[in-house]
């Protein structure tokens, strides 16, 4: 009996081997056809006898490739075409697309062993690749994904690569960026004054950085800056010429072997940077271990992460085991990827410029992940998982959401996709709202979405509502904490009502002061805010995020009145005077917010522990904080209350005061750092069990979000405390829990309330 069947598959099936496995497949089973790129994914005939088409597609979701990922197969029966063969023909183009766009991958092991093979003719070539491996989404102009709509398309193939691109049953059939020493890019150094540096230009590189040199490398995404991490003077070097004095600098490895002497690593760790994805994974350091102290200066943990560009694999080695590898870009300005570009801001930072000639087209930061409780916690979802879609039940098609001011990342909807756009950081500059512009545009036609609705955040004075009143759609405001709790809802498939923790930073609030510290109880649709930290004034108004001592003075003002602006007095004592004009600011509510966030009250007690009086990078103050503590051990709580006002609000007059009172007894800072932070832990769940009280019939079940909860220890016993009081407890696995994760929980919000715009 013979059989004839349509095949459409969708996901990320294109630049990951699918036609060589189809091809190979179609051999196995002696089925005729054809397979085919198109704007919707693969499509394939196959006509043959009916058992041997059966086993086809019983075995292609099975046996896909590994970077593969399937969404959905749908098989109709088809007219018998009496093909002669099965054959891959040239991609449709027409159409809209559905396409889920490849991700940038680490060079396989298969294409490394070529590599370090003198026989194979890339030997040492640094832009090897496969399907299964190397660049895809950093390199892609136009859909479907071809070779002439990529950056490759200058470099057109020698016969041997040509040979191996059209035979199907080679590992590099249509591998669009296959390349070697014949006809594809070429890597060269630099000097500051641009002129090439003769020799290996590997070898020389690796030299001039044992030697102590810093050097601009491009990379997949972007440039980096690499020095010796275990050369004290040239991590401070780098450090002064980049003016970046204490943020972590992270590391690149030359091996699992040397992660394991460097720190203590954990096989969920191991696994994670082992990946196709290879993040950098935030790690415990050992004791005395090489690494420069300057790397992450006053932390326990370091970012880390492997080689994962043949480059990579190349630069390092016995004599280089690891190096700084750092984004090349200016504070707050978007990741450097053009040459030009590179050249003209890093020349007085970099030494030499290790550089190739394979335009970067998106521009892709590191990601950068951690193991929380034996699952991986993104702090910052970038390279290997960007545009990878999550799905979802609800229709979101035809919608976006814009994200947040800080750590900002938009998302599409499609049906019932949602892609998160690349980290584009802090909207605070010109050049990187340009490159929001560019990289939103470039997504939206990718996917083929005019937007309905466009979902921004609360807060009036953010940049995404300038950027939505430009296109002609619907705006949805979302509260930002609403979002926060929404992301995490969705990540967990939480569609009923639930709690939700938010410990964040700051968060424009439907009251118009700051929030950031907040139990809600809702879903998509709407939410009630049943309790929430005491506001207190913010002198200053955002300087207090680098000033966290002007959060101290109003806290302790607040709190202990004249006695508590003394003690702000002689606890900041070079800054006395400062302290009265504070003072003076408050009373007077001149450019003093009320605000009542987690971020701010981690600042508040940093300060006055002596800990950071100033914040030099986001977030500085409460990670040096939590740094301190021994995250093994639980602390004993410091006093507080939990009050019935207009909502539940926690107050902490008694845990100042506590805090004062260890500190004259001249209790040690890491044993003051621990019991503060189960004091919010203790805090959380008082107010949760209060809030419980009062409505008996909420549902147990309760999501962790915000920034704040990318602290290991607070998350840990949120988690074991609120499931002894029977609760669900879910945290995010997919998407940051900071504003890195806002937009999911935007786009949803908007999806929920469809036919309800504001503006």
């Amino acid at each position: 009996m013979q059989k004839a069947v349509n095949i459409t598959v969708k996901g990320r099936v294109q630049g990951v081997g699918f036609h060589p496995f189809i091809f190979a497949l179609a051999k196995r089973y002696n089925v005729k056809g054809i397979v085919q790129n198109n704007m919707d994914g693969v499509f394939i005939h196959i006509e043959g006898d009916a058992y041997a088409v059966d086993q086809f597609i019983h075995s292609l979701p099975v046996e896909a490739p590994r970077l593969s990922c399937i969404d959905e197969m749908i098989v109709t029966a088809a007219q018998w075409q009496a093909c002669n063969d099965f054959s891959i023909i040239p991609s449709e183009r027409t159409g809209s697309s559905s396409l889920v766009i490849p991700i940038d991958t680490a060079v396989c092991n298969d294409c490394l062993r070529e590599m370090y093979d003198p026989n194979d003719h890339r030997y040492r070539y640094p832009f090897i690749n496969c399907t299964q491996c190397g660049p895809r989404y950093t390199i892609i102009e136009q859909l479907p994904y071809d070779r002439p709509f990529t950056s490759m398309y200058s470099f057109p193939m020698c016969k041997r690569c040509n040979e191996e691109y059209n035979d199907p049953m080679n590992r590099r059939h249509h591998a669009q960026p296959i390349a070697c020493p014949a006809c594809g890019p070429s890597i060269m150094l630099r000097n500051r004054d641009g002129k090439m540096v003769q020799g290996d230009a590997i070898e020389q590189a690796r030299a001039y950085i044992q030697a102590g040199a810093i050097v601009a490398i491009k990379g997949l995404g972007g440039y980096h800056l690499a020095c010796d991490a275990t050369n004290e003077r040239a991590v401070q070097q780098l450090r002064m010429r980049k003016q970046r004095p204490n943020r972590p600098l992270a590391v690149m490895a030359a091996s699992v072997d040397i992660v394991e002497q460097l720190c203590d690593v954990t096989e969920e760790e191991k696994q994670l940077l082992t990946s196709p994805e290879a993040p950098i994974v935030v790690v415990k350091q050992r004791k005395n271990t090489m690494i420069a102290s300057l790397v992450a200066p006053g932390l326990q943990t370091v970012g880390v992460m492997l080689p994962y560009t043949p480059l990579h694999h190349l630069l390092l080695d016995d004599q280089l085991p690891v190096i700084v590898m750092t984004s090349a870009n200016r504070s707050g300005a978007p990741i450097i990827y053009e040459d030009e570009r590179a050249f003209c801001d890093l020349q007085n930072i970099a030494d030499y410029f290790l550089v190739h000639n394979r335009p970067i087209v998106h521009p892709l930061d590191d990601s950068v992940v951690q193991i929380e409780n034996g699952n991986t916690h993104f702090i910052r979802r970038a390279r290997g998982f960007v545009p990878d879609p999550l799905w979802t039940k609800q229709d979101v098609h035809e919608i976006v959401a814009l994200g947040g001011q800080q750590k900002n990342v938009f998302a599409f909807g499609r049906h019932q996709q949602i892609f998160l756009g690349p980290h584009i950081g802090d909207l605070e500059h010109v050049e990187v709202i340009e490159h929001f512009e560019r990289e939103y545009e470039h997504l939206r036609t990718w996917m083929g979405v005019t937007p309905k609705i466009i979902a921004v955040d609360l807060h009036p004075n953010y940049e995404t509502w300038n950027i939505a009143k430009q296109w002609d759609a619907d705006i949805v405001a979302v509260q930002h904490h609403h979002a926060h709790m929404v992301s995490c809802m969705e990540e967990n498939h939480i569609s009923t009502s639930c709690f939700g923790l938010i410990l964040d930073g700051t968060g424009y609030g439907e009251d118009g002061h700051i929030w950031g510290f907040e139990l809600l109880y809702g879903n998509a649709l709407q939410y009630e805010r049943i309790g929430h930290l005491t506001y207190t004034p913010l002198p200053g108004g955002e300087r207090c995020a680098k000033e966290p001592w002007r959060t101290t003075v109003g806290m302790l003002g607040y709190y202990l009145g004249e006695e508590g602006y003394a003690l702000a007095q002689q606890r900041f004592i070079e800054r006395a005077r400062d302290v009265d004009v504070l003072r003076q600011m408050i009373e007077k509510g001149l450019h003093s917010p009320l605000a009542g966030t987690c971020g701010r009250l981690f600042d508040a007690v940093s300060a006055f522990l002596y800990v950071c009086t100033h914040s030099t990078y986001d977030g500085e103050a409460a990670i040096r904080l939590s740094e301190l503590i021994d995250d093994t051990k639980i602390y004993e709580a410091y006093p507080f209350n939990v009050e019935r006002r207009e909502t539940w609000e926690i107050d902490l007059k008694e845990m100042w005061r506590a805090i004062i009172r260890d500190v004259d007894d001249g209790v040690q800072t890491n044993t003051v750092a621990g019991r503060f932070h189960e004091t919010v832990v203790q805090a959380s769940v008082e107010m949760v069990r209060l809030a419980l009280q009062q409505h008996p019939t909420y549902e147990r079940n309760i999501v962790l979000s915000g920034g704040s909860m990318h602290n290991r220890y607070i998350v840990k016993r949120l988690r074991q405390e609120f499931s002894q009081l029977g609760f669900n407890v879910y945290t995010h696995q997919k998407v940051p829990c900071n504003d890195g994760g806002l937009a999911l929980g935007q786009l949803m919000i908007a999806a929920h309330r469809r036919g309800q715009a504001c503006v």
